[in-house]
């Protein structure tokens, strides 16, 4: 068989290896934490979490995720501190309405542990991240009767990394707000099915 042949199956074999599953948004979040005056943690929640997971069962470590977040729909519980996190001080959510994730490697640990690595973007500034993700298995859904899995996703962040630098110094050489946020992911995702056929004309 001709050599550019076998490169052709053998991509058409990866790519039907690899089942398109889409992020479930009404059963997604994205949370986050960061010390408060240096005394406790404040936690939050981010907006809508959007996406698509290419996972390849025979071979996790070619799955692909691509994903976004709603940065502009936080909430911390408290009006006056989401619109200063909003504000250009820190998110900016006018200009960058959402932060984004893309995965760039795929570590297997164990059967249902892995470690993504991936390019996030905030505030137009993008870094490389790890995420340490525990998958559960597939499941079917008893209403939609959908394929479904879950995932809970885990990695802290330096938050001036991304230019999210405002601070404010208090007593005892502290400040108002740690650097590290801590994130977690906790997704819901349903593999893609068939399009549905074209009515018969």
């Amino acid at each position: 068989m001709p050599r550019f042949l076998v490169v052709a199956a053998l991509s058409l074999s990866s790519l039907a290896s690899a089942a398109p599953w889409d992020i479930d948004s009404g059963h997604a979040s994205a949370n986050f934490s960061v010390r408060h005056m240096m005394v406790s943690e404040v936690h939050g929640t981010l907006g809508e979490v959007k996406g698509t997971i290419d996972l390849d069962e025979k071979d996790l470590t070619k799955s692909k995720i691509d994903a976004t977040v709603d940065v502009a729909a936080l909430s911390t519980r408290n009006q006056k501190r989401d619109d200063h996190l909003r504000s250009e001080a820190f998110f900016n959510a006018e200009k960058f309405p959402s932060l984004s994730f893309k995965s760039t490697k795929v570590e297997k640990l164990s059967d249902d542990k892995l470690r993504i690595t991936g390019d996030l973007s905030i505030r137009g500034t993008t870094k490389s991240v790890v995420l340490e993700t525990t998958l559960t298995p597939e499941v079917q859904n008893p209403f939609s009767k959908a394929a479904t899995r879950g995932a809970v996703a885990t990695t802290t962040i330096n938050r001036e990394d991304f230019g999210l630098v405002w601070n404010m110094a208090i007593a005892n050489n502290g400040v108002l707000v740690g650097n590290d946020v801590k994130i977690q992911l906790e997704l819901e995702f349903v593999k893609r099915g068939p399009k549905p056929a074209a009515p018969a004309k």
